[in-house]
């Protein structure tokens, strides 16, 4: 009866995910040595493994400065040509990020070449990932404001990353590439992470009950930034029982900043502008905004006439816009008075006030001059008889 062999197959540990960069640079520096045609300048200053480091920097240096001044300028060349500017601003922010990847690259292989000692050149190894991380994080961080600007100038009314939206993307994009940068340089010096993600796992719900204040005006600042019910620059009266009415200045995360007709700032928590009715002045089909200027007549008065001078006075006004035309409105029958209103359109709500003054001056002197009369109430008193009298 055959044998029967049976084999077991043990699987070999994959490497780390934490030793994959820092392994493959060492690779990348262990297969790189100084060219066979420069071995006899090598040979001329005694064959030294410094000589050796110091021609190898410098090989990697050319190199950097070559990528720098030749490479970059052809490719900003070939973007010159595309119909957007984007392109271009991100090769202009590639330069430095390229150069110094090249030099401390070169920098690894130098001291490998050079003879250093395997722990130094992990150490070495393990600082220059970390700044190359940092490099291109930051360049990472400016090309995605760069396309998202782009993105929010063309994009439609309805489109999730607009004008209004821009700054909630951007800063979301921003601390999400901060994080990924700072795990691969905790990696990067083979820093366990998990011990760390569990505590901030803790952390943050300890966090989320004490700052609970806090969390719920980041949210609403993030909700008032995606459903953007107003903008920067527009006129709003918050409804929350003294009618405070301002231009908004600032829309961040935590707060939001209105500037009032008395040129002070207020500052407001998003949690409040959430739960608050807000009326958009500056809202609707256009920024024009239709103030009222309420007036009454004596009873007696003609009607007719006191229209005839009411739309006299609003196509008079450079302050009146000529469209929407302005419309005059008999309202009712008031106690002493014929109550009239004058309706017309500014062209931003910041002039009510000052549109508003004018036009009531302009409607007394008319009305003094056209002989119609404000009424104002009276009271008359009539003594029956006076105590004591007989």
């Amino acid at each position: 009866m055959a044998d029967t062999k049976t084999e077991t197959i043990i699987d070999e540990p994959t490497a780390p995910v934490e030793s994959v960069l820092t392994e493959g640079m060492e690779e990348l520096v262990e297969k790189i040595d100084v060219p066979v045609q420069l071995e006899p300048f090598v040979a001329m200053f005694g064959n030294q493994p410094w000589i050796k480091g110091l021609l190898v920097l410098f090989i990697f240096l050319v190199l950097a400065k070559v990528v720098e001044w030749v490479v970059i300028p052809l490719i900003r060349r070939l973007t010159a040509r595309t119909s957007t500017h984007i392109d271009d601003l991100i090769v202009t922010h590639i330069r430095n990020p390229m150069f110094w990847t090249i030099a401390l690259i070169g920098a690894l292989v130098a001291a490998a070449v050079s003879g250093v000692d395997a722990e130094s050149r992990s150490a070495m190894t393990s600082f220059v990932i970390s700044v190359l991380i940092f490099l291109w994080m930051l360049f990472a961080v400016r090309a995605s404001k760069l396309i998202l600007s782009a993105a929010s100038q063309y994009a439609k009314p309805k489109a999730l990353v607009r004008p209004q939206t821009l700054p909630l993307f951007t800063n979301l994009i921003a601390i999400a590439i901060i994080v990924f940068a700072v795990y691969f340089i905790f990696q990067s010096w083979h820093v366990d992470m998990t011990a760390w993600l569990a505590s901030a796992g803790i952390a943050g719900i300890a966090i989320g009950f004490a700052a609970k204040d806090t969390l719920a005006n980041l949210f609403s600042g993030v909700f008032i930034m995606a459903d953007s019910p107003y903008k920067i620059g527009d006129y709003v009266v918050l409804d929350d029982g003294g009618g405070l009415r301002g231009k908004v200045t600032h829309i961040g995360i935590r707060s939001t900043r209105l500037l009032t007709r008395d040129d002070v700032e207020v500052t407001i928590p998003n949690s409040i502008m959430g739960n608050s009715k807000v009326v958009n002045e500056s809202g609707g089909p256009h920024l024009k905004y239709r103030i009222r200027v309420a007036v009454g007549v004596a009873y007696g008065s003609d009607i007719d006439q006191v229209r005839e001078v009411l739309m006299s006075v609003a196509n008079e006004s450079d302050a009146v816009c000529a469209e929407p035309e302005a419309r005059v409105r008999f309202r009712t029958f008031g106690a002493s008075s014929l109550d009239f209103e004058l309706l017309c359109w500014v062209n931003n709500p910041e002039l009510r006030g000052r549109v508003l003054d004018a036009l009531n001056t302009a409607i007394y002197k008319r009305f003094l001059k056209e002989g119609i009369e404000i009424p104002f109430s009276k009271q008359d008193l009539y003594i029956k008889e006076l105590p004591g009298a007989e």
